[in-house]
């Protein structure tokens, strides 16, 4: 009997401590739980961090979608480190246009930008330069990312404060003799309501907000990559809708041009992936891309090849009609190996760099290879959307 009394309380003890153990194990994982949830709420409150585009869930039929991730606008902010920090020498200037281009391109046309494109200090890859003076990938960020120059993008709906964001890198890049890429993202309805929704609240207060955007251009030469999405995306909304969006984007065109003659405005043309190139063209001709703009861009955040990539802007142009000064710039941050397996958009892995940042394409009607997605910039998966990852921009630096 005192062997068993002995051994039911050691069975007793045992089956408390078991209990107790359960126990934690289950505080601790409401505690995770209670933080990761926090974590989400912080998130979508922040909406600096999240004016981001990034793309549908639910991709079109055959393409991956479109994601397009902007950085926020920065000011420059001088600091001990930005003085130290490698500055590198800007690229030479481009030449100008061929002469049958420049020849064909009717006067309403302004011409293709001459001075080479302008490093916006603000980037978050400079700024992650410069805080990460020891980091051992950031030599080959530096050289292959940070020292190109790429896309400022607007997307918050910013009434009374836009103006002074765009004069602010539109004057930097005429006190350096360089062309800003400046891309205004917030037309009503952006992203068919994803994970990038957000935008001006309606069409009458979008159309203030790009005319106060318009103010801030000043007399140089500058891109404007208006509204990417806008266009290719536009499926989503109804008849009226997609009417009522096609005329505000045919009215940005022309108040950007008149604030800016030397502003070359870009219509969004899709990609090669997507849309045919007579459906593309039919909508553009309907934002009144040939009659309010200066061409189209392709391929933003995309990594279709830039030889698929010329044909395509080639056949919507020939289909868009309008004058033949009409041009295509492409983006080619990340389509140096092509594009992924089918279904793959969230920061796929064996993406690489593509054509550095050039206005001297030496290919007729394309105006420009562009960074407008800022490699390293995640699409949402190697980090939060629009964020900077280091990891990510190395791959693709050595990719």
């Amino acid at each position: 009997m005192p062997g068993r009394r002995a051994q039911r309380r050691t069975t007793h003890r045992a089956r408390r401590r078991a209990a107790r153990r359960h126990g934690l194990l289950a505080v601790a994982s409401a505690v995770v739980a209670i933080g990761a949830t926090a974590g989400l709420i912080e998130a979508g409150q922040d909406d600096r961090r999240r004016t981001t585009a990034v793309p549908e869930p639910s991709p079109p039929p055959v393409l991956q979608p479109l994601p397009a991730v902007p950085t926020p606008t920065a000011p420059v902010r001088p600091t001990a480190s930005s003085t130290t920090a490698p500055t590198p020498a800007p690229p030479p200037p481009s030449p100008s246009p061929s002469p049958s281009r420049t020849s064909a391109a009717p006067a309403t046309t302004s011409p293709a930008p001459r001075s080479g494109l302008f490093r916006h200090p603000g980037s978050q890859v400079v700024e992650w330069v410069r805080a990460n003076p020891d980091d051992p990938r950031r030599p080959l960020i530096e050289s292959r990312i940070a020292a190109q120059p790429a896309a400022v993008w607007f997307a918050r709906y910013n009434p009374g404060e836009i103006a002074g964001e765009v004069r602010a890198v539109t004057r930097g890049a005429a006190a350096a003799g360089r062309t800003p890429v400046l891309v205004p993202y917030a037309i009503p309805g952006r992203d068919c309501g994803g994970a990038s929704q957000g935008g001006a609240p309606d069409i009458a207060a979008y159309d203030a907000w790009i005319r106060e955007f318009a103010q801030g251009l000043g007399a140089g030469p500058a891109i404007v990559i208006l509204e990417p999405d806008a266009i290719a995306l536009s499926d989503c909304l109804t008849a009226e809708g997609r009417s009522a969006r096609f005329a505000a984007l045919a009215r940005a065109g022309s108040a950007l041009r008149a604030a800016d003659p030397k502003a070359r405005v870009y219509f969004d043309g899709g990609h090669s992936g997507w849309h045919p190139a007579s459906k593309q063209a039919a909508a553009l001709r309907a934002a009144g891309a040939a009659t309010s703009g200066d061409g189209i861009f392709t391929n933003v955040a995309n990594f279709r090849p830039t030889a698929e990539e010329r044909a395509y802007a080639r056949q919507v142009l020939a289909a868009l009609g309008g004058p033949p000064g009409l041009g295509a710039v492409i983006d080619t941050s990340r389509n140096g190996n092509g594009a992924p397996p089918a279904g793959q958009w969230c920061d796929p892995e064996g993406r690489a760099l593509g054509q550095p940042p050039t206005t001297r394409t030496g290919e007729d009607r394309i105006d420009a290879y562009l960074w407008v997605k800022l490699p390293g910039e995640s699409d949402g998966c190697s980090a939060a959307p629009g964020a900077f990852s280091p990891e990510y921009a190395h791959g693709l630096a050595t990719g």
